[in-house]
């Protein structure tokens, strides 16, 4: 993982995740795992960051 870096390659907008270089908008991480929580998947809103962890909000809000 680039802890100072970020990843020109994967932008990200989920200020929630602990990867998530908010001044930027990119992800931190060299790769990560897309996946779905359906059998057979037709829409966007089907797939998953599966690589995605809650980063420390220190609030009930993240961002």
């Amino acid at each position: 993982m680039n802890d100072n870096n970020i990843n020109k390659s994967i932008h990200c907008s989920v200020y929630s995740c602990a990867y998530n270089n908010r001044e930027q908008g990119y992800c931190k991480l060299d790769s990560i795992k897309v996946g779905t929580h359906e059998s057979n998947p037709t829409e966007k809103k089907c797939t998953d960051c599966e690589s995605f962890m809650l980063g420390n909000c220190g609030s009930s809000t993240c961002g």
